[in-house]
């Protein structure tokens, strides 16, 4: 039987703000939505958007003319949407600001977590507005008791758990990655020494640490090459720190690259770097991994999920350059471990699939509201998807 599903999330795929997070949910609620679900989602208006849109298959409707307006208008329009439409469930996607829709509806909520900000947020927005986040966030143990919650790694459900969500109440569901798209292919890879970030370009993503690395690197006599890719707050500050730091011969920052620039980078270079402090998972770890690269990134939330370290990557202590570099460097010079490593990236890229996880999804929205699942017949689905920075 087909579900009637709301869904409230800031950004959908086409805002320029979009990342990983709008990635996984138009993954996973697209192949919901092609296998007969109703599907509508609630998002922020940006310059040159549609008031409504259709994304593969999902109903977009946006509110106001940026986040400050959508947040200020999503609370109405989600009580007008069910007193009008009737959904069956409700979808809150906790990733930036929590809706805290319990508050003002009844109707059965899956609240899907990417990750909790906690005291990060303090390093991306200013503080008052951290605050508020984190106050939010505070709130969700003790109003969403009635709530199902997914989360997208062993680490975000740890991370709900000790903040006091019952862990019965939470479902490991994890991401999956298009093998379409992201597969190996030898004749782009870069011949140079080629390290390459792709993501969102914000604070906590810790691009300065990665830079200071690289130039490490290159004073141990590797003649590292790198691309850091995509759009964000902090795309100014890389750029200049590039500057600041002499790299510019050797490091480009692009800004936003389309979705087959995205494929390209991970296909061409040798290693994928994840510096980030905290991350619910690693979206663009294993998209990496799918194209034969291994990666190294930092030993927190969520990457310690992607990476299994010595086997399709290295993980390294967070904020440390020189630790970095390290792992760069060894990557980079030697051969037989990173054919191994990559040899255990796509192995275990090939663990993940999209279909399995809107599947899982659709049991928990199914157990949600308290009746039999229906597994989903996996449906094909392409998504005309920016990539990150879009980003994580």
């Amino acid at each position: 039987m087909a579900r009637h599903v709301l869904v409230l999330n800031e950004r959908d795929l086409d805002n320029p703000r979009a990342g990983g997070a709008e990635i996984h949910l138009f993954e996973i609620f697209g192949r919901l939505a092609a296998g007969g679900d109703r599907v509508t989602m609630l998002c922020a208006g940006f310059p040159g958007g549609a008031a409504e849109a259709t994304i593969a298959g999902v109903h977009v409707r946006r509110l106001g003319a940026s986040r400050v307006g959508y947040y200020g208008q999503v609370v109405q329009a989600c009580r007008a949407y069910i007193a009008r439409e009737r959904p069956e469930v409700l979808v809150e996607a906790l990733n930036k600001m929590p809706f805290l829709s319990p508050l003002y509806t009844r109707l059965p909520l899956v609240a899907v977590v990417h990750h909790l900000f906690g005291a990060t947020a303090f390093q991306q927005v200013p503080a008052p507005v951290a605050a508020a986040v984190v106050g939010a966030e505070w709130l969700v143990p003790r109003l969403y008791r009635r709530a199902t919650f997914v989360a997208i790694s062993d680490s975000s459900r740890d991370d709900m758990v000790a903040r006091g969500i019952a862990a019965p109440a939470i479902r490991v569901v994890l991401c999956g990655v298009d093998h379409a798209r992201y597969r190996p292919d030898p004749s782009a890879r870069d011949p140079r020494p080629l390290v390459v970030f792709v993501g969102r370009l914000e604070r906590y993503k810790r691009l300065d640490v990665l830079l200071e690395a690289v130039a490490e690197v290159r004073r141990g006599g590797v003649d590292v090459h790198a691309v850091i890719a995509g759009a964000g707050d902090a795309l100014d500050a890389v750029r200049a720190q590039v500057r600041a730091l002499g790299l510019e011969s050797c490091v480009e920052v692009p800004g936003f690259v389309d979705e087959a620039e995205k494929v390209r980078l991970l296909q061409a270079a040798r290693v994928a770097v994840q510096p980030s402090e905290k991350e619910g998972w690693g979206l663009t770890v294993i998209e990496a991994n799918a194209c034969g690269t291994p990666c190294v990134a930092t030993a927190v939330p969520g990457l310690r999920d992607s990476v299994r370290d010595g086997e399709t990557g290295l993980l390294v202590p967070v904020r440390d350059a020189r630790a970095l570099a390290a792992a760069l460097a060894r990557m980079l010079r030697d051969d037989a471990l990173r054919a191994r490593l990559a040899a255990g990236a796509l192995a275990w890229a090939a663990r993940f699939r999209w279909e399995d996880a809107a599947a899982a999804v659709g049991g928990t929205l199914d157990e949600a509201c308290g009746r039999a699942h229906a597994p989903l017949v996996a449906q094909p689905l392409s998504l005309k998807l920016r990539a990150p920075g879009g980003g994580g």
